[in-house]
């Protein structure tokens, strides 16, 4: 039987050790942290096939710019004079381009797509009673500068085969009867589900360990020994550990990893921040707040706020203007939600690894025949969980993958 290690505990990791697990391999999973926090559990809990459009787009860096002398901006960049962010920041900005969202759209449907249906077939087979439901996205627009944006989006969904239409106020607040909105318009993505992340991931821990998958918990890697472009084995702070095959889902991390291998993957740590409330809101269908970038997400015995996207490298100091941002958009949107003062100092982050040019990197590298690669997804990490643990898995086991790899190739040039 073929030993895998898997170096990273959160979504990408545990989803990878399902798949791995299924097709009877040993597999043992490694993780600096105690695998109880960061992105994969203060996520928005978005399955989102409407994200089709990547991070690096036209428009962006400008924008960006605007707000970078803003810290509570929705995208916050802060420039530091560090090799990897210049390097990174140097790729992100050749990537805002309509050639690389072309490039994009397809990749981010299809993994997207392939990711809901396995999240379906993972509470069926394994009979997990995590929270997912279809209740789709709604888009809210304050302005008629952001709707507009927002009712070409939808006509590009739809070219996709997506299901999604621009709504009346009157179908808006059919939609949603019990809250009171300050919007000027709305649109609607039937498309999208949405789960609560904590559920997801204690369920799916249990499982893997009633079936046999080891977990060393708070353990980094320290070293690797590399023989004939091949990993051999792997050293933690307490054990030496040796495997046929090795994989990478380790976040805002990976890259630091990966230099030790010659490897260059681009990446910076992209941080969310997350507020919970569970007093009742009456908020019964996931939004974005479409000008403040804030995501509402109704979860199982409580209501979530989050969003923002602040890079400036790997840190997990709150905020306290980027949280109140979030705060001051939901009453925004949502007169009648205000978030109690508890509620905003209860307020969490999570570091989501981010790509030059918002496309994952799933896959094996030419420079290293036993490791396969499987991070910066962004925000995109909890929509494309599932899928990327089974192409994974088949990339391990020599299938056919699912779908195309190439777009996520790790040895891809910017």
């Amino acid at each position: 039987m073929k030993k895998v290690v898997i170096i990273g505990g959160g979504v990408i990791g545990l989803c990878t050790a399902y798949f791995l697990k299924k097709e009877e391999y040993d597999v043992t999973i490694i993780d600096q942290s105690g695998m109880d926090f960061g992105a994969s559990y203060v996520n928005a809990g978005y399955l989102s096939p409407s994200h089709i459009i990547p991070l690096a787009a036209p428009g962006v860096v400008r924008q960006g710019i605007k707000w970078m002398f803003n810290s509570s901006s929705p995208l916050y960049i802060k420039p530091r004079l560090e090799k990897d962010f210049i390097e990174w920041a140097w790729a992100f900005n050749r990537s805002c381009s309509t050639a690389n969202v072309d490039r994009s759209i397809k990749a981010i449907k299809e993994i997207t797509l392939m990711s809901r249906g396995l999240y379906a077939q993972i509470k069926q087979h394994e009979q997990f009673d995590f929270q997912l439901e279809n209740k789709g996205l709604l888009m809210l627009c304050k302005t008629a500068k952001a709707l507009e944006k927002e009712i070409k989006l939808i006509d590009l969904a739809n070219s996709e085969g997506l299901e999604a239409r621009v709504l009346t106020l009157s179908e808006l607040n059919k939609l949603e009867p019990k809250v009171k909105m300050d919007v000027m318009g709305a649109t609607y993505y039937q498309c999208d589900w949405h789960t609560t992340p904590q559920e997801f991931m204690d369920q799916m821990k249990r499982y893997l360990t009633s079936s046999g998958i080891r977990f060393y918990a708070n353990e980094g890697v320290k070293d690797l020994v590399i023989e004939r472009d091949k990993i051999k084995k792997l050293y933690t702070e307490k054990r030496s550990i040796e495997a046929d095959e090795f994989v990478l889902a380790a976040g805002s991390w990976s890259n630091l990893l990966t230099k030790k291998l010659g490897i260059k993957i681009p990446l910076q740590a992209g941080k969310g921040y997350r507020i919970n409330t569970k007093r009742p809101t009456e908020i019964t269908i996931p939004a974005i707040l479409t000008e403040s970038r804030a995501a509402v997400t109704p979860m199982n015995g409580f209501t979530r706020f989050a969003g923002t996207m602040e890079i400036a490298g790997i840190n997990h100091k709150i905020r306290p203007e980027r949280v109140a941002a979030i705060a001051k958009a939901a009453s925004s949107y949502y007169p009648e939600v205000s978030l109690s003062e508890d509620e905003i100092k209860d307020a969490a982050c999570g570091l989501r690894p981010v790509s030059p040019d918002g496309r994952p990197y799933i896959g094996r590298s030419v420079k290293c025949k036993n490791l396969t690669i499987a991070a910066g997804h962004a925000m995109m990490g909890w929509s494309m969980a599932t899928g990327t643990g089974k192409l994974v898995s088949e990339v391990i086991s020599d299938k056919k993958p699912s779908i195309d790899l190439l777009p996520f190739h790790p040895d891809r040039k910017f």
